[in-house]
Order: structure tokens, then sequence, then C-alpha cells
């Protein structure tokens, strides 16, 4: 029972990052998008801001609507789906193709990611369930650590379509292996729909959507740009851009396990802190952005 349960857990990570890798590993090769496609940089992103808000929008219906479906069907659907949008990208023509490609799946982005972790907590005990929930979110992390350096790398070295094929591998082997290796998941105790939007009663679930919506907003405006701010600013690329990608990865991932810690000691006070701290931090890249090698090359002769 442990080596199937491991197993199981082993392939809802290995669907969230090939979800998430999906998401995130456009970031890393948006200014190779501006150029296979003739398009400006600003343009290329709404890859990135309409795969968001794709997400934003199905967010709190999606889960909801699916929550009283088999669950392996429902994974198998959106896998398809995301595999499916991963083909067609490798293909596409123009860039119109490229972003419908990715926006549609992207509605399923929330029931896939919701379902992985609440079957990974139901696939074992209650003492066990933050353990195998954690394990999840190591596809999630990896996917936004490893994803934007690793679809750098292949883009660069290889080209733009065999990038989107990565992201087509992943997701079929995530498929394959819930095809093969995931029992069927019935639900058994559905909630009705009123029941779970009975939550939406209480203010501080809108003050945190508040929240998350403006912070969210912020980071994700800087992520998409930041493979370009790299590249134009400080003069940073080829194989150089993937390695300061992978380390700003690392950076997220440091910096999830520290917010845990203190959100576990302090809640309050962190999440009071925290858009403070975040928007020094802007600030000071905003400023500091220029290597000395930038400021040389710019000083008038």
């Amino acid at each position: 029972m442990p080596t199937r349960n491991n197993l199981y857990i082993f392939i809802l990570a290995l669907g969230v990052f090939g979800i998430l890798t999906t998401e995130m590993g456009v970031v890393g090769i948006l200014p190779l998008i501006a150029d296979y496609y003739q398009i400006s940089v600003a343009k290329a992103s709404l890859l990135v801001s309409l795969f968001a808000l794709a997400v934003a929008i199905s967010g709190p219906i999606m889960p909801l609507l699916f929550s009283g479906i088999n669950r392996k069907k429902v994974m198998i659907l959106v896998l398809s789906l995301f595999l499916l949008g991963n083909i067609v990208s490798i293909f596409a023509s123009n860039f119109t193709v490229l972003l419908l490609a990715r926006v549609i799946p992207a509605f399923f982005h929330p029931v896939y990611c919701s379902l992985a972790l609440t079957a990974a907590a139901s696939s074992v005990s209650k003492e066990d369930a933050p353990k195998a929930v954690s394990k999840v979110m190591m596809g999630v992390n990896a996917g936004m650590i490893l994803g934007v350096p690793i679809t750098n790398f292949i883009a660069n070295g290889t080209s733009l379509e065999m990038a989107m094929l990565f992201f087509a591998i992943l997701n079929a082997l995530a498929l394959l292996a819930t095809l093969l290796f995931v029992p069927s998941l019935p639900v058994k105790e559905g909630l009705s729909y009123g029941t779970q939007l009975n939550v939406l009663k209480k203010p501080i679930v809108w003050k945190a959507i508040a929240t998350v919506i403006f912070i969210s907003s912020a980071t994700s405006g800087v992520n998409s740009f930041i493979a370009e701010y790299l590249e134009s600013v400080t003069n940073i690329s080829g194989t150089f851009l993937s390695i300061m990608l992978f380390i700003f990865g690392l950076a997220s991932l440091l910096g999830n396990i520290i917010g845990g810690n203190l959100l576990s000691k302090n809640p309050i006070k962190t999440t009071t802190l925290f858009p403070f701290v975040l928007g020094i931090v802007f600030l000071l890249s905003f400023v500091t952005g220029k290597t000395p090698s930038t400021m040389i090359m710019e000083r008038p002769r």
C-alpha cells in the first residue's frame, strides 16, 4: 500500500510539474517568441498574462463544476487538453493560434491543481496528509524553478519548436502514467454546490482573494518580463541567462520555505509587511538594474 500511494502521489506531482512548466516555461523564451512571430515582447507576454487571467477566472468556478465527477476521468481530460494544446503550439503558424492553444487549456489548470492536492491528502491517513500535499507541491515548485531555465536552454540550443515539444512530452508522460497506474477515483462524499459556495459569505475570504490578486499581479508582471529585462537591461544572454533564471527559481523556492515558516509563527505581521518588502525589492531592481559593463558601454565618448 505505501508503494502504491507513493507512485500515485508521484504521478500527481508529475502532472502538476508538466502543467506548471507549460504555464511558466514561456517566461524564459518570450524574446525568442517575439522574434519568431515578428511581434513585440509586450504582445508576446500575452501568452503569460492571458494564461494567468484564464486561471484567475476559472479558479473559483471550474473545480466546483467538476467536483462530482470521477477524479481519474477529470485528470485524463485536463492532461489531454494540455497535451493537445502543446502539440498545436509546436506547429502554430501564427501567434493567434499559439495564444489560443495556451489559453483554452489554462481554464482547466485550477481543476487539476486543486484535484491533485486534495487527492494526495485523501490517499493517506490524516496524519500523513501534510507530507503527501508537500510532495505534490514539489511538483509545483519544480515547474516554476526548473521549467523556465530548462525551456530557455532548449530553445536557445535547438529551436522554439523543441521547447514546445518539451512541454508536450511532460504532459504526455503524466497522461500515460495516469491511464496505466491511477485507479478509478469516484467521488464518494460530494458536497452540494450551495454548501461549497457558502465559504464566499465570509468577508475574510474576499480580503484574501483581493490580496492574492494584487500581489500576484505584481509578481507576475515581473516574472513575465524577467528574461527580457535580463537581456536588454543587464546584457545577460545565452547559457548565462538560463543559469540566472535557474537562480531566480531557486530564490523563489527559498522564499516559499521562508514565507511558510514566517506565516506559521506570525501570519498577521508577515502578510502585512510582505507587500512593503516586495515593493522595496522592485524599486531596488529598477534602480540597480544596470550592470557596470552596461553603464560603461552607455558612457558618452
